[in-house]
């Protein structure tokens, strides 16, 4: 067993052994580091300021991710490849293209924020030599500017997609090889890692067979996978946690596969991995993980952690519930599989003993000619927290009447939760919009939402029925994006 977690930054390998298990890699890198580039904002992983890149291996190589310093522990941290604003410029002083790309395009004004951009430009830069407007503004979704307006920064992402140097002078693009050899030694000690400062411990299990069977002994731990979540705990709760055991570098858990029956996801899966999958196979998964957070909590958020979080306003239960996924719960002793619904039993608990971790989740697929839509509603329209979240599952039979419905909302009771009694309501009736009309006041009987500083409870029962409303005509051939009516001059 090892005290030690090993990891690159920038260009040094760091053994470290001297930490507690909240401590984040932003204090680390300013107060021990002195590498003051990287700032705090918000400590929620929202306003980008404090964005590095994560360097991990994986069966592709060497990939390079924006993260939140704020909300990332350094627990997480062995095996991986750091890097910060300060490693960009060249040995000589000259600045990377993409920092000089905003200087020329006028991209910085106080410049607090202006480090956080050019990490998520460079992320960019590694990952897609030619990217669209809609591709830089994806990877700038996580990253806030109140000075300077976001055109002179787009207009800097593009001038370097098209004026694309030579990447032999980029630190990564030369020192990869290098960096992969020195990843792959770190990797190659399969110990499990315990580290305890104060009293308070950290451990990093060496498998997932190790990860079931510390939680066995430890079943009051604290499990970080993506700490998207976990991460505002400590810095907006100021909670203690002890002991805390960190998943996220478990590639058992991070596989995807799909099949004809459906897809399988491993817990440990992040929305960005799980994306591509996705957006191919069920769109409208898609296109609702691109909505999750920006493109730093998309990349260390896992959808299995937004499902044994249990939140109700988590954003893939709804869809996952109104597609019939199964969930896979794992412990020393063996698995169980639940239908995912049932995992979900009152407000702060879930059907998952002490000693079980989520393993993975079964999503089934859509039935050939079902119809199937989700529907994020939040203040702002992307890098925010869901008012309420409603899915969709309709299959008609060959006379057009209702064979079966699943109706899903996160958002509206005190878990992710089924409409049952609309679901019965329109089971076996013609599809159209008398049915529809007829059934939208059994919402009231399946739900009383609270009223929050997001929505109030008559705004949340009022949308959940026009979303149904919405997904009739969705369904019934009106245009995907509903426009506002306008009214005709008299």
């Amino acid at each position: 067993m090892s005290e030690a977690i090993r990891f690159i930054v920038n260009g040094d390998e760091v053994t470290l052994g001297d930490f507690g298990p909240t401590e984040t890699l932003l204090d680390y890198l300013r107060l021990r580091r002195r590498l003051t580039g990287t700032k705090e904002g918000c400590a929620e992983g929202d306003c980008g300021a404090c964005t590095v890149l994560i360097g991990r291996l994986t069966d592709h190589g060497l990939r390079y991710e924006s993260v939140n310093a704020c909300i990332r522990f350094l627990g997480s941290l062995h095996g991986t490849h750091v890097v910060t604003v300060e490693h960009l410029a060249g040995r000589d002083g000259a600045l990377h293209p993409v920092q000089q790309a905003m200087v020329d395009f006028h991209g910085s004004q106080c410049g607090f924020c202006t480090p956080g951009f050019v990490m998520s430009l460079y992320g960019l830069w590694l990952s897609n030599g030619t990217p669209t407007r809609a591709d830089i503004e994806s990877a700038l979704q996580g990253n806030l500017c109140r000075c300077t307006g976001y055109e002179p920064i787009v207009k800097a992402a593009e001038h370097i997609s098209i004026n694309r140097p030579s990447s032999l002078f980029d630190p990564l693009e030369s020192d990869r090889i290098q960096i992969m050899a020195k990843l792959w030694g770190i990797h190659s000690g399969n110990d499990t890692i315990t580290i305890t400062r104060d009293g308070a411990r950290s451990i990093v299990p060496a498998s997932v067979a190790a990860f079931a069977d510390i939680l066995a002994d430890e079943p009051e731990a604290t499990i970080v996978a993506g700490a998207t979540d976990v991460g505002l705990w400590v810095t907006k709760q100021m909670r203690l946690l002890n002991p805390v055991i960190f998943i996220n570098h478990l590639t058992e858990l991070q596989s995807i596969t799909s099949d004809e029956t459906g897809i399988t996801i491993g817990a440990g899966v992040s929305y960005t991995q799980a994306f591509d999958v996705l957006s191919d196979e069920i769109p409208p998964l898609g296109r609702l993980i691109d909505r999750i957070g920006g493109q730093q909590v998309r990349n260390m958020g896992t959808i299995g952690g937004n499902i044994a979080n249990g939140s109700p306003i988590g954003d893939t239960p709804p869809p996952l519930i109104a597609l019939g996924a199964e969930l896979t719960l794992r412990s020393h002793s063996g698995r169980r599989t639940i239908a995912l619904e049932d995992y979900f039993l009152s407000y702060g608990k879930q059907d998952r003993l002490p000693t079980e971790f989520v393993e993975k989740v079964f999503v089934p697929r859509p039935a050939e000619g079902s119809h199937f839509a989700v529907y994020k509603i939040s203040k702002r329209r992307d890098e925010d927290i869901s008012a309420l979240c409603g899915a969709f599952h309709l299959t008609l039979d060959a006379d057009g009447k209702v064979e079966n419905i699943r109706i899903a909302f996160g958002g509206m009771a005190a878990t992710p939760k089924r409409a049952r009694h609309v679901e019965d309501a329109l089971l076996g009736q013609e599809w159209n919009w008398g049915t529809v009309s007829a059934v939208r006041d059994a919402f009231g009987e399946d739900y009383q939402p609270l009223t929050d500083w997001r929505a109030t409870a008559e705004y949340r029962s009022l949308t959940a029925r026009n979303l149904l409303t919405r997904f009739f005509l969705e369904t019934a051939g009106a245009p995907a994006e509903l426009r506002r009516f306008e009214l005709e001059e008299a």
